[in-house]
Formats: C-alpha cells, structure tokens, sequence
C-alpha cells in the first residue's frame, strides 16, 4: 500500500529528531512527490525541509524550502508561519554573509511575533538578530590590525547592537524562565564584549554561561565556556588561570572525543607556556597539536605547529632543532601557497643558519633528519602547532599576517533542546567559516571591468538602439547643433505612430518578463489544489496594493543579486582546522608586544650578549 504524504513526512521528522538528516530528507522529499491538500501540513513540510538541509550544509536547498513556505503561509495567511519561515530564511542568509538580508528577514521575524504576542517567538528573533550583527561584526573585522576593543566606528556599532539585542533576548528569557536560552544569551553576550575589548564582561558573563551548561550537563557548551574564559584572562595577562582553563577545556575535548578540539586546546596551552617562559611545557604541547595535524591532515597547522617548535627552541638555545623547524615551516608555507609565513620562515632559516654558521648546501634534505658541519641531528619529534610567539626576530613579526580575527565560539542549544515544527532552526551549533570582506580594488580594476563589459554587450547594444536616419548630406551627427537634434527627436520621433507602437512592444515585452518572475502558488511542489483550499489560496477580494515597508524590503533583498553574480576575490589563505578562529598568535603579538621583546633570545653574535631584565610571568601590558 503506498504510504500517504502525512505518513511519509512523520517518518522523516523521527529520523531527524534521531540525527538522521539524510534519511529525514529523503523522506521529507518522497512526501512532497506524494503532494497534499493540507497546507497547514504542507507548510510543516517545507520548514523541516529547510531545516534539515541547513543542518547538512546544503544551503541552496533550505534557502529554496524556507522560500516555498514563506510563501505559503503569506498565501493563506498564517501570520505566525510567515514569522517562523522569515526567522529560517534570516538564520540561513546569516550563515551564507547575506548580513543585510538576514535582518530584514529576522526583523519581520521579530515585528510579527510582537504583533501576535508571541513571547517566545519574539525571544528567538531577538537573538537570532544579535547572531546576525554578531557574525557581520567579526567578518568587518578581518584583517584589521587595531588591539582588541580599539575598533573602527562602524566595527564598534555594529557588536554594540549585537549586544543590545542579545540583551532583550536575555531579559526576555529570564521572564519565561527559560534557562537553557540563558545560557546561550550569557556566551554570547561574552563574546560579543570579548571582541569589543570588554575581558572583565566578557569573563562574567561567562561564568553564567559555565554555571548553566553544568546544570544541563551541556559538556559541549562547558568546554565552549573553559575556552573563551581562558581567552579573556591572557588578555587581563593572568596566565596561569588562563592555563587551568585551557586544561578543562583540553579535558572535556577528549572526553567528548573531539581531535579538533583537542588540537586548538594543545594550541593554546603551548602560547600561554610560551608567554610564561617555560618553553619545556610549551614544546610539549606543541608536538601534542602536531600530531593531531599530521592525523587530520592539516597542513596549515603542521606549518603553525613547526613555526611555534622552532621559536620555542630558539628560546631554549636549541638552534639546530629550531633550524629543522624553521625548514618544515618553510616548505610546508611553499606547498600551501601562504607567502607570509614563507616570508617569514626564511627570514627565520637565514638568522638560523648565519648563527650556526652553516650554509644550505651542509644541510641535507631528508624529511626526518638534517647535517650540520658533520654533525647529525635528528628531528625530535616533526609535529606542529600554532606558530608560538617567542624566538621572532622584530623584522618577522613585522612580516607576520594579521590573519583570523574573529573565532567562532557559539553557544547554542543542544539537539535535544529543539523543537522541530515550532521553532526556527539555531543556526550557531554549526561552525561556518566566514569568506573573507571583498578586497579593496584599484579605480583601473573598474575601468578594465566596464571595458570588458562594453565589448561583449556591445552588440546586445546596439540591437535595443533606435537608429536614427543620416542627414542628407552625408555629415556625421556628432556635428549637429545638439539643440536641434532634442527638438527633432522630440517633434518627430516622440509623437510618431511608429514611436507609439514600440512602447506598445516594448510594455508588452517586459510585461511577460515580470510575469515569469511572480511566484505562482500553483508552482509550489507538493501542493494539491482542489476545492477545499482553492478558497484559501485565491481571495474573494480585490488583491491590496502591497504597503512601501514591502517595496523597502524587496529593495534590500534584492540589492545582493548583483554580487551573486560576481566572482568572489581569492580567499585570505587556507584555513587551519586544528588552530584556533581566532588567532591567537596575531592578538597577542599586539597586546603582549613589548613582553615578547623583552622575553626574546637573541642569537649569539661576536659584538655582543644579551642580557635584558626579563618581566615576571604574571605581568600584564593590556
């Protein structure tokens, strides 16, 4: 017996319940070939759809469901449908860096539920509103060199209205009682203050988020919390508690058995070694990074993590087993075409060699060991891990790129904490890797463009154009009086019955094109017309001219078509999985800069020795 749609679409929201997003789709996807009358269940169908496809990454997909039931709910009016589908569309346009439109949509997410009274809706539009201002925000700031808290002006408002709205979401969840949407507003009312510089809010708040996630008993979300306390605290410059956070989050990541995880702990922990100055316990945590990266295949970490080895050995004196390091760190910058930390890896080797007094052709190529003056010394251990910041020359760092300013630390609902057909999806338990802002192009870029552009339309052009007849002289128009040329299109041409006609053609032409653009209810797939709901999708009345806040919408959302068609500069350089988003090298090489230098070894020369003052570990610069 064939399954009905109702029955199929069930089976497929308890295999999503169940984690099973592929298996949810599919059945999901046989109900609408099956089709039904039902819009209400119709419309169910179509939000789960969108969810799920969002949950597996295929963004194009939940977009193409979340529109349909938009649409659908806009047709039979269901103002709380129209609400919810509009909270999708704004959660999944976030996550593509459609910023401005994933407002929009959020907005009308949050106008409708104030409107029908709806506190809980208006609670997850309030924070998918501060998610949506929270992701612009870390995207403007890519690649700006500031210290953390002095931002640009359009930077700074645009956390600080993230912050007003996480901020209504908290105080409205607190009136609902709702502590698991506390819990979610406290972490990232902490990230958002750690971005603008706030450590001490952000500390605070993240405790609350630490206290909630034990009482859940949300591992992940506690793991989450260890992390971005220990963030905070180095930039307060309280390294060893950062380093107990660090160790608490280390821990739970193996308990959850998560190597990414485990790898950025390892990170972390060897950097906050470093600035401590016990380079022994840096090391260790270097190589323990490296050897997730060679499992996971991370080449960018491999180079970070010998980047970091080199630099730490230079500091224990150990040159030949940082020179070792600094060739890794070099071939592996060649291989993954980053010119910086090419750059910066041979400044490192030249240095390197020079205080050893060796030359290129005394070192052997092999992968595992290397020959200096006929002295073997072999690799310790090839691993890697975020480069660490002590051993750099003033002349590398300078090199160095101000990569990955923003970090991912989203604090978000657990799955079993989802509603499926009463909630928008939560779109901050998946970690997206924003594409780097546009790179700023030259006035000849734009030159070149409209070059291009004219010599490939030209034609297209010239087939719109109204060929306008020779005078009888044979002299070139661009002679005429251009007064007399205005008065002889307007007398003769603008008045014409051929003129009339071609505007006839032309309205009738252009009328078929926005036709084909309308969306037609009857092309909905799935959906079943038959007398019982042709009342509710073809009203008795005159349709109502739609108000100017439709048209301001429809402006805005439309305004990134253009850019969708665009090809997308190159991105800023591959990305590491195992080194943390936010680069924790780049931030503190900024704060910690003058305790860096003082915390340098310089290597041996014949003039002189170094013997600066070195500052005691718990000193803080920020």
């Amino acid at each position: 017996m064939e399954a009905s749609c109702l029955e199929l679409a069930l089976e497929g929201e308890r295999l999503c319940k169940a984690g099973d997003f592929k298996g949810g789709t599919a059945f999901f996807e046989a109900a609408v070939q099956v089709g039904t009358e039902d819009l209400k269940t119709l419309s169910a169908i179509y939000s789960q759809l969108g969810n799920a496809y969002f949950y597996l990454k295929e963004y194009g997909k939940a977009l193409e469901y979340h529109r349909h039931d938009l649409t659908l709910a806009r047709t039979i009016g269901d103002r709380i449908g129209e609400g919810k589908a509009s909270g999708n569309l704004g959660n999944t346009l976030k996550v593509l860096g459609r910023y401005d439109e994933a407002a929009v949509c959020c907005q009308r997410h949050l106008d409708i539920s104030q409107e029908q009274g709806d506190k809980v809706g208006e609670a997850r539009a309030l924070y998918n509103m501060g998610n949506v201002f929270h992701a612009k925000g870390k995207q403007q700031l890519w690649g700006i060199s500031q210290d953390p808290g002095e931002l640009p002006p359009d930077v700074r408002d645009t956390l600080q209205r993230a912050t007003a709205f996480y901020e209504m979401n908290l105080s409205l969840v607190k009136e609902l009682g709702d502590r698991a949407a506390q819990g979610r507003a406290f972490g990232n009312l902490g990230n958002t203050h750690y971005l603008l510089g706030n450590f001490v809010e952000a500390i605070k708040f993240h405790r609350e988020r630490l206290s909630i996630a034990k009482e859940f008993g949300d591992k992940a979300a506690e793991r989450r919390a260890y992390s971005n306390l220990g963030n905070a605290l180095i930039f307060l410059g309280q390294f060893n508690a950062a380093t107990e956070y660090y160790r608490k989050t280390l821990q739970l990541s193996r308990q959850l058995k998560d190597q990414v995880m485990e790898a950025q702990a390892c990170f972390s922990l060897g950097n906050t070694y470093t600035l401590l100055q016990e380079y022994e316990r840096a090391i260790e945590y270097h190589l323990k990074h490296l050897l997730i990266a060679q499992e996971l295949n991370d080449r960018v970490g491999e180079g970070r993590a010998c980047w970091s080895l080199g630099n730490a050995y230079v500091s224990l004196g150990k040159h030949r087993q940082a020179l070792h390091h600094a060739r890794k760190h070099l071939e592996i910058s060649r291989e993954i075409g980053d010119r910086n930390g090419e750059l910066t890896a041979r400044m490192n080797v030249e240095e390197l060699m020079e205080a050893l007094g060796v030359k290129e052709a005394d070192l052997s190529p092999s992968e595992s060991e290397f020959k200096v003056q006929g002295n073997t010394v072999s690799d310790e251990s090839y691993l890697y891990n975020a480069p660490d910041v002590d051993g750099i020359s003033r002349r590398s760092r300078n090199q160095l790129s101000q990569s990955s300013r923003s970090k991912s630390y989203a604090d978000s609902q657990s799955s079993d904490e989802r509603h499926w057909l009463d909630s928008p999806v939560d779109t901050d338990d998946i970690t997206v890797h924003v594409t780097p802002p546009k790179l700023a192009h030259d006035a000849s870029d734009e030159d070149c463009f409209f070059d291009l552009l004219s010599k490939f339309q030209s034609s297209r052009m010239d087939d719109q154009r109204c060929q306008l007849d020779e005078p009888p002289n044979g002299e070139n128009a661009e002679g005429a009086d251009p007064n007399t040329l205005n008065d002889m299109i307007d007398a003769s041409l603008l008045t014409s019955p051929q003129t009339e006609e071609l505007f006839d053609l032309i309205a009738s032409s252009q009328s078929r094109r926005l036709d084909d653009q309308r969306v037609n209810v009857s092309n909905l797939p799935g959906l079943r017309i038959t007398h019982n709901n042709l009342g509710h999708l073809v009203g008795e009345s005159d349709p109502q001219e739609p108000s100017d806040d439709f048209f301001n919408m429809l402006i805005k959302c439309q305004s990134s078509r253009i850019d969708d068609q665009r090809c997308s500069p190159p991105e800023g350089g591959p990305r590491a999985p195992t080194v943390p988003d936010e680069d924790f090298f780049s931030l503190i090489q900024r704060v910690q800069a003058k305790r860096m230098d003082e915390q340098r070894v310089h290597l041996p020369s014949d003039e002189q020795e170094s013997d600066e003052d070195e500052r005691e570990p718990g000193a803080a610069d920020s």
